[in-house]
């Protein structure tokens, strides 16, 4: 039996005293029992099951087991999607999951319990629902090809024959805390599918009467992850936020081709809470031991990728001016070989809608674009060349400036891809290739979209000039939708989004005597402000209205009605932008180093 597969299909028997989870269509005799009452598990023989009287229905994938206040629940994936194959292997997307309880009653929970539980469950619901899970029953999605073929070789031939969950690549393993309770058990390796959160698009695509795979795979890391505003900057361990691993592949007549870009925060010790502004000022924390964090960050970079170009693309004047100095300083003070630095201040040099401007970046850029090359194996599979070095991008969230950037080197590097496997002429380049250049353009956009709803809560922005290679009014109009509907969840729902990263993640556990013996993290008190301030704002908004449109026998009282609720209005308004911190969604969930 190989070890390496995977259950594809699942048929999920409950009863009252246990789960059974039984593989469809397979002709191994092994079925999966899990005890609701004790929580044990074991593989039994399918023949063993009594079927009489128990519920049924098919999943496919168990994605773990989360424990609650109320105790543990199973957490599947109910439907899919496929999104394409890899190398034979489908890739498919989640769909729809459920949660489903070990113990059917709560009546063993207070009344606190019993909210505080449904609030845990709303928080992992929430997280269920992003976009973007991704999985596999054949294929490693948390590898990339290069990485793979390094493991294959320090690690042994063997690397390719375990279970995909001991294969991955813990820092894109994102229920790798919910598989805690089933990875002990290695004879449970077939019921295993590791998940990971990102974008993968997969294309097949034709240039001169060519056909060849156009694989886009973004991977994010579970390694200080969580929204925007809220998680920024680096920890001890010299890991950032919103790290993503960027995979570029093509693959034609039995040649596989990678090329491998990363984005993540700057790595300083920095923050940028919300306040109710529209944009707080970032600080940088003046008494932190930047230059060690920043050591550890690169080096494993360096381990992992090989050299580091890092293109920082934050505003250099106004409220980014001193973080972006402060980077650029440390940086440098490292006079490390393995490391470059250039910094291009994207608004400036763009503004104006003169975005032909970006080739002054990547010209610049081009010489390290070749040197590094990418990688490629033949269809024997041996290695023909590695890539030596990534371009490490940034701006503020590393969202919008840098997927365009990324998006531009990539379509550089892909020429040269094409041209190594005789798709493309030796000197020939995509620019009249037009039906290609579309998919390529909208599958990069695509990708920004998904990296941004994952973090930010919306789309990205500048998607038009990646979709259409020119930045239009309408997509500025489309911009300012999606930024004030980031300034409404960045100040009203983050925190909720951020506490249900942790409790997903596990860098938050629900202790099960919470609320009994341990006080619940979830229960804050606020200040009188948050409650009274809202609602006075409420009140003068209506009356100013009201005084407005309703018709008045004496002009002059009207007139002081509108001053006084305008007045009041204004107050109110000036108090709640004093006091901003005191209303915005904070986190409830602590995080070492958030």
């Amino acid at each position: 039996m190989d070890v390496a597969l995977i259950h594809e299909e699942l048929e999920l028997i409950s009863s009252q005293e246990k789960f059974f989870l039984v593989p469809v269509n397979s002709s191994t005799d092994e079925a999966l029992e899990i005890d609701r009452l004790n929580f044990d598990l074991q593989l039994i023989a399918k023949r063993d099951i009594k079927l009489n009287g128990h519920d049924k229905r098919r999943i496919v994938a168990l994605m773990g087991i989360i424990h609650l206040v109320a105790g543990p629940y199973l957490i599947v994936a109910v439907k899919r999607r496929p999104v394409g194959n890899i190398d034979g292997s489908m890739v498919y997307e989640v769909m729809e999951t459920d949660i489903i309880p070990f113990t059917k009653t709560t009546i063993h929970l207070s009344e606190p319990q019993g909210r505080d539980n449904d609030a845990y469950l709303a928080m992992i619901r929430r997280v269920l629902a992003t976009p973007g899970f991704y999985f596999s029953y054949r294929h490693d999605l948390t590898n990339s090809l290069q990485r793979v073929q390094h493991n294959c070789q320090t690690k042994g031939s063997t690397f390719t024959t375990l279970p995909l969950h001991e294969r991955a690549d813990e820092r894109f393993l994102w229920n790798g805390h919910l598989l805690r309770d089933l990875v002990v058990m290695p004879e449970l390796r077939r019921f295993i599918v590791p998940i990971m959160v990102g974008n993968v698009s997969i294309s097949q695509c034709k240039v001169n009467s060519k056909t060849f795979v156009f694989t886009l795979i973004s991977r994010r890391s579970v390694r200080r992850a969580g929204v925007r505003f809220y998680v920024r900057g680096l920890d001890d361990e010299g890991n950032v936020a919103n790290y993503v691993e960027t995979e570029q592949l093509v693959s034609y007549n039995g040649n596989k081709t990678s090329f491998i870009q990363t984005r993540g925060s700057i790595p300083l010790f920095w923050s940028q809470k919300p306040t109710l502004k529209y944009k707080p000022t970032p600080c940088v924390d003046v008494s932190a031991d930047h230059a060690k964090a920043m050591q550890k960050h690169f080096d494993e970079q360096i381990v992992y990728y090989g050299q580091q170009v890092a293109v920082n693309l934050i505003d250099q004047k106004g409220s980014e001016k001193n973080l972006g100095d402060t980077f650029g300083k440390f940086i440098k003070s490292m006079s490390s070989c393995l490391i470059a630095y250039d910094a291009f201040d994207f608004h400036k040099e763009c503004s104006k809608m003169r975005w032909h401007r970006l080739s002054i970046l990547i010209d610049r850029l081009l010489p390290k674009l070749t040197e590094f090359g990418f990688y490629m194996a033949d269809p024997s599979g041996t290695v023909v060349c590695v890539q030596q070095g990534v371009f490490r991008s940034n701006c503020i969230d590393c969202l919008d400036r840098t997927n365009v950037v990324q998006s531009m080197l990539a379509q550089k590097c892909l020429e040269s891809q094409l041209q190594r496997l005789s798709v493309l002429g030796n000197k020939e380049t995509l620019d009249k290739k037009e039906q290609f250049l579309k998919t390529f353009k909208n599958v990069w956009a695509d990708n920004a979209d998904m990296c941004s709803k994952q973090y930010a809560g919306t789309g990205a922005l500048k998607t038009d000039f990646t979709r259409t290679g020119s930045r239009s009014y309408a997509g500025m109009l489309r911009d300012g939708y999606n930024s004030a509907i980031r300034y409404f969840y960045n100040n009203f729902y983050d925190g909720f989004r951020q506490d249900s990263i942790n409790l997903f993640l596990g860098d938050h556990e629900v202790d099960r005597w919470e609320g009994i013996v341990t006080p619940s993290p979830l229960h804050v008190e606020r200040s009188w402000r948050f409650k009274t301030l809202p609602i006075v704002l409420l009140i003068g908004l209506s009356m100013l209205f009201m005084t407005l449109i309703l018709p008045s026998t004496n002009p002059l009282f009207q007139l002081l009605y509108i001053l006084f609720w305008g007045l009041a209005v204004f107050a109110t308004l000036a108090y709640l932008y004093r006091y901003g911190p005191e209303f915005v969604d904070k986190p409830k969930l602590g995080k070492k180093g958030q």
